[in-house]
């Protein structure tokens, strides 16, 4: 186990610092992306145009020396676009039909923009995020491993979208909002990219290391108290739970379901174990508890009316909750 726990701080450290070098700032992303990667999920990243997401995973891919492939998602994407299709192919005088893998087939696909393509496309995901399989005339083809999907979509354009369907948000394991870089920020930015040359991004890490990490995450033990910790806050999402605020009965329409439950304990034994302990702390879980619950609260009609964002009621349920519960660090 220890030599296990050293191969992942290791390897996570190498890499984010790899990353760290051609992205700059973003530290917080970085490092969330590279949990949720560890812990085998898949990320949705929202923010404007130019914030540096179709880089950052561009950057990742390199820095994991692992497959990665691009979709530029529009509203003429076909779903054979994206899984593959049969073709008809001439062998010898005989024609038969054979299956032309798609795009998804590799370790990292960017799916840019995915709220550009109409929902008979975003489905074609919904098999490969989940199962990591592709289905296509009742063949079912297994997808390399690892793989990821890593999403991006701009908050602020609404003409020609097609906002993810409730099924599909739920399967990404965390939603990060990309924002604008600070003055400093901006200036090391320009300083790097308007040079005669570009920071180059090295392998220091496989697909193999990733898929080791994932069992290493597996074996960090979590108590019952921390992991009921966990269980309340996911419940206090749903309105109609009786430890949920009034805000939540208020603006919420759906809650989280268990897949925020399995995100959140995943990313909280990543959190312990990148701070050097052997066991999940309450103080863990609250610290992933807005990435992967963020896109899980759908809010009613008045909480959309009101403006009201899902960060600011996941702040005042982890408050309430820990208010009655005592902590385990």
């Amino acid at each position: 186990m220890e030599n296990d726990v050293k191969h992942f701080k290791e390897t996570f450290l190498k890499v984010k610092d790899e990353v760290s070098r051609f992205i700059v700032g973003q530290s917080d992303i970085i490092e969330d992306v590279m949990i949720s990667i560890c812990c085998g999920g898949h990320v949705l990243l929202e923010g404007v145009p130019g914030v540096g997401k179709t880089s950052l995973v561009n950057a990742l891919s390199k820095a994991l020396s692992v497959e990665s492939k691009r979709i530029q998602f529009t509203p003429d994407l076909l779903p054979s676009d994206v899984v593959g299709t049969q073709v008809l192919i001439d062998k010898g005088g005989k024609r038969e039909l054979e299956f032309q893998p798609g795009p998804i087939f590799c370790n990292l696909l960017l799916a840019d923009e995915i709220n550009r393509a109409t929902p008979k496309t975003q489905s074609a995901l919904l098999e490969a995020m989940q199962e990591k399989t592709v289905t296509v005339a009742n063949i079912t083809h297994k997808l390399p491993s690892p793989f990821f999907v890593m999403a991006t979509q701009n908050p602020i354009e609404n003409d020609g979208t097609y906002p993810l369907p409730e099924a599909q948000l739920d399967r990404f394991f965390f939603k990060l909002e990309v924002g604008l870089p600070s003055h400093d920020e901006f200036f090391e930015i320009l300083n790097r990219t308007s040079g005669k040359s570009m920071p180059e991004v090295h392998a220091v890490a496989s697909g193999e290391d990733v898929l080791r990490i994932g069992n290493t995450l597996r074996d960090v033990p979590v108590a019952p108290e921390v992991q009921s910790f966990l269980v309340k806050l996911v419940r206090a999402t749903h309105p109609e739970d009786e430890q949920s605020p009034k805000s939540v009965k208020q603006f919420v329409r759906n809650g989280a379901s268990p897949r925020a439950g399995q995100a959140m304990l995943s990313a909280a034994r990543a959190k312990a174990l990148l701070d050097g302990r052997y066991h999940v702390s309450t103080e863990d879980v609250q610290s992933v508890a807005r990435q992967a619950l963020r896109h899980r609260m759908i809010l009613s009609f008045e909480g959309e009316s009101e403006g009201i964002r899902t960060d600011q009621l996941i702040e005042e349920i982890i408050s309430s909750i820990s208010a009655k519960e005592p902590s385990f660090a």
